[in-house]
């Protein structure tokens, strides 16, 4: 691999690192619902893959929707479950040397959204397998990758 190809990787690495770390997400305050509205039906097992909701909560949703947009085409997917666990489906312009700092980038962005808390952040292959467990210990502060 020439130097080129490394430095151009790497740089962008570095810039979706910086921006998942840097930006918050926008419009991730509490929603409020009105009084007599009803509320949104329950996912059932017959709906398919694309139609699911980003998230459990409405701040959960905000934050699923905004690491898609943020991610600038490396994530295609994302879904934030009870608030700690964070499931993202990247692209295959994701390279494999990418993933591991792309999921330590994820797990920043998500601490600082929901904090307190230990965390887990499952990343998917393009074809949705799992590839990548980053487990988050607020205790420690450390990162553990399985």
């Amino acid at each position: 691999m020439s130097l080129l190809q490394q430095s151009r990787k790497i740089l962008a690495a570095c810039v979706l690192i910086l921006v998942l770390t840097l930006t918050t997400a926008c419009g991730a305050g509490t929603a409020t619902q009105a009084k007599g509205t009803v509320n949104p039906p329950v996912v059932g097992r017959d709906v398919a893959y694309g139609q699911l909701e980003r998230g459990n909560s409405p701040t959960a949703q905000s934050f699923g929707d905004w690491v898609v947009q943020a991610s600038k085409g490396l994530i295609t997917d994302a879904y934030v479950r009870d608030n700690n666990k964070l499931g993202v489906v990247i692209s295959s312009k994701v390279p494999p040397n990418d993933v591991r700092p792309l999921a330590k980038s994820l797990v920043e962005g998500f601490r600082r959204n929901f904090p307190n808390q230990d965390l887990k952040v499952l990343v998917y292959a393009p074809d949705k397998k799992l590839i990548l467990t980053a487990d988050y210990d607020v205790q420690t502060k450390q990162v553990q990758y399985s």
